[in-house]
């Protein structure tokens, strides 16, 4: 992997694009101060992901981009672009899942652009990516955002000025050991986040264990309430099976009962209906036709009467005319008015007779019409001899037709009587028939009173089985709540006979001590308790699961982070080793001799102090960390100095050099990038610093700014800065003496 260009755009004095080109070891960039030559360097701060803006000279994100002179506006954004040959693949970025993917990209791309309102972005072959994607990447090379390997004038004095803890971070990064850190503060982050959620999880336990228990104990009232349901459900089934075929036998008995009853009745009512129809109807129309005969029979005595008394009047008149012709022997003779009014009364009278029912009252009256007749056919004779002849004649007609009629009223009142005995003989029957059906009559009410009786009884049964039977239906209602649609089973259960009622009612009252306890048992919402009890418990299981998963996650990560620590640790000390003998090899260069090396110091590392309330600090009953450090040991030559603080300038720069070129060749990085590091050497020392240039140039490309002459001629390519007439910083490829005019 090697360095292969830097392109700059808008970055503070480079307000156009720039590019610079890394095919040589060594190059090295010239320019008069204040041309901009820094601005390079910090370039590759900006793209390597610095954050520190002090240490890009800027206070904003605004500080970083070009602001424009009199003849250039001022850039919307700043970028940086660095360019690596990856033919060898072995740039890495770190997944989500901690593992590390090698980028199958030839060249690897990396910009970072920066706004007006300090957005930044982070620029990976054209795609947007995270800082700590930069990061975990430039790690995988041993390149820092500000490690070893970019060292500002006045930088290099750093690692000397730096206490031991310090100086272990900075030996950590050239080592190539910063990617283990970014890994243990990863799996550091990741086990705090881990221990959070542990802590969140038996939290969440902790707050749902009252009331999982609450919902556990609920649901053993559930499995006891359903031990009972099962057992009432098996009593339910046989209780219900006698029950409704106890029910159905006692419907159908009353059934045939009420049936046989009910068809008893109908049949006395119809004897007794027909008794009732059937004589009444006789007997009426017996007595009817009786009073119609002795109706007649009573007009007939009536007419008889008055013909009666009309016929005394003619046998008076005919006793008085027979009388006078005895005594003066002569003829009364009648008018023919008289003779008429005398037949016509007599005619009247015998019409009234005929009319009459009872003839044996008429036969008298009757007897006594013939016989005035007969005087008065005498009267009638000595009429004739007197001459009324004519008259005679018409009373003997009128005789003999009433002497006809008097036949036709005694045989029409002989059948009369005789209708009359034969009424009344039927009539005495008919009553003596009705006594008969009377006591018939009475025995049929009489029976059906039992009867009536007897269905009024079935009737009280029935409303009783009614009432059975609504209970039974209430029976299975309340069953249903209880165990739900399994009460019906007991119409597929089959039973052998018939309880009786005892043992029904004993089983009852079983059934009903089994519901009490269910009913004290049971809770509302049953099925919603046992769904939230099943919710809870599965949620329980599942924080359980992930307890245990996070647990052994934090077994994993304690021991990755044990396991990076031990391997840093191991080759920090390996390194330590190496370094020091760089380090010697190098101090004896810069100083002609002497002795430098670096040794592993223990500190107690300091804690931070908390106060009460009081002021008074708290004792958190931890031990003090012990951490390690760096120290640095110098012996220079011909001196008796061997503490830092005794070096004099030029020497702290020559150890500091020294030992950062030593910590270069341990782990070497793909570049260097030196910011005038040799402005305080003088001409011995400078050649001696080209010659370590050289030395590190086969490990290691190199990015030089520089005023030093002997620096110069190093380079394989040098780059002169300077401003423009458009007040932005140029580029200009130069030749070694053109680079030194620029210099100066």
């Amino acid at each position: 992997m090697r360095l292969k260009n830097l392109e700059i755009n808008g970055f503070k004095s480079f307000s156009q694009k720039t590019n610079l080109d890394f095919s040589n070891p060594i190059v090295c960039i010239v320019g008069p101060n204040g041309s901009g030559k820094s601005n390079v360097v910090e370039a590759f701060r900006f793209v390597l992901g610095e954050q520190s803006m002090k240490s890009m000279r800027g206070k904003l994100g605004l500080d970083l981009i070009f602001k424009g002179s009199k003849h250039l506006s001022r850039s919307s954004h700043a970028s940086v672009f660095i360019y690596f040959n990856n033919s060898d693949k072995i740039f890495k970025l770190t997944n989500d899942g901690g593992e590390n993917v090698n980028l199958n990209y030839d060249t690897i791309n990396i910009g970072r652009e920066v706004y007006a309102d300090g957005l930044n972005k982070y620029i990976l072959n054209g795609g947007e990516v995270r800082l700590k994607d930069i990061h975990n990447l430039l790690a995988s090379v041993s390149i820092g955002s500000s490690g070893h390997h970019i060292i500002s004038q006045g930088e290099a004095d750093r690692i000397l000025n730096a206490n031991g803890r310090e100086r272990k971070e900075m030996i950590e990064d050239a080592l190539g050991l910063k990617i283990y850190q970014y890994k243990i503060k990863e799996a550091e982050r990741k086990l705090e986040r881990t221990d959070n959620n542990m802590k969140e999880v038996v939290l969440l336990r902790r707050e749902n264990a009252p009331h999982l228990n609450f919902l556990k104990k609920q649901m053993e009232k559930f499995e006891k309430a359903k031990e009972m349901q099962a057992e009432l459900a098996s009593l339910y089934k046989e209780y219900l099976k006698n029950e409704s075929v106890y029910l159905e036998l006692e419907r159908n008995n009353l059934a045939k009962e009420k049936t046989s009853v009910a068809k008893e009745i109908k049949s006395i009512d119809q004897h007794i209906a027909s008794i009732e129809d059937g004589t009444s109807q006789k007997e009426n129309e017996k007595i009817e036709e009786l009073r119609n005969s002795e109706r007649k029979s009573n007009e007939i005595r009536a007419t008889k009467g008055e013909i009666g008394r009309k016929l005394g009047r003619i046998e008076g008149m005919i006793e008085v005319e027979e009388r006078q012709a005895e005594e003066k022997a002569e003829v009364i003779a009648l008018s023919p008015e008289e003779v008429k009014t005398i037949i016509g009364d007599i005619n009247v009278a015998v019409d009234e007779a005929l009319n009459k029912n009872n003839t044996t009252d008429i036969k008298p009256i009757l007897l006594r019409i013939k016989d005035i007749l007969n005087k008065f056919h005498k009267r009638s004779e000595n009429q004739q001899k007197l001459g009324y002849e004519v008259e005679i004649n018409n009373l003997k007609n009128t005789r003999d037709t009433v002497l006809t009629e008097i036949k036709k009223i005694e045989a029409e009142e002989n059948k009369i009587a005789e209708k009359i005995e034969s009424l009344r003989k039927e009539i005495q029957e008919i009553i003596q028939t009705l006594r008969d059906k009377e006591k018939d009559k009475f025995s049929f009410k009489v029976k059906h009173q039992e009867l009536s009786s007897a269905l009024e009884l079935i009737a009280l049964k029935e409303n009783n089985l009614n009432r059975e039977i609504e209970t039974f239906e209430n029976e299975i209602k309340e069953g249903e709540v209880l165990i739900g649609a399994e009460i019906l089973a007991y119409k597929n259960f089959e039973i052998k006979e018939v309880s009786d009622r005892h043992t029904q009612e004993e089983q009852r009252k079983k059934i009903e001590r089994i519901k009490i306890k269910l009913e004290d048992t049971r809770t509302s919402g049953g099925t919603e308790v046992m769904k939230e009890f099943e919710e809870m418990k599965e949620r329980d299981q599942f924080l359980e699961k992930e307890l245990a998963d996070l647990s052994a996650s934090l077994k994993i990560i304690q021991k990755l982070i044990a396991d990076l620590k031990e391997k840093i640790d191991i080759e920090f000390k390996e390194g330590i080793k190496k370094i020091n003998v760089e380090f010697q090899e190098f101090f004896s260069l810069m100083f002609g001799g002497g002795h430098g090396s670096l040794s592993i110091i223990e500190e107690k590392k300091r804690r931070r102090v908390e106060l009460d309330e009081n002021g008074e600090e708290l004792f958190d009953g931890e031990e003090e960390e012990i951490e390690q450090g760096i120290d640095i040991n110098v012996s220079l030559p011909h001196k008796k100095v061997k503490e830092l603080h005794a070096l004099s300038g030029g020497e702290r720069s020559l150890t500091s050099i020294a030992l950062l070129f030593a910590m270069s060749q341990v782990n070497p990085p793909p570049f260097l990038v030196l910011d005038e590091t040799d402005a305080t050497l003088d001409e011995a020392n400078s050649r001696k610093y080209g010659d370590m240039l050289e030395k590190l140039s086969k490990q290691s490309q190199l990015v030089v700014v520089t005023h030093n002459r002997e620096t110069m001629s190093r380079a394989g390519v040098l780059y002169g800065v300077t401003i423009g007439s458009n007040g932005a910083s140029k580029l200009l490829s130069v030749k070694f003496d053109e680079a030194t005019a620029i210099a100066k």
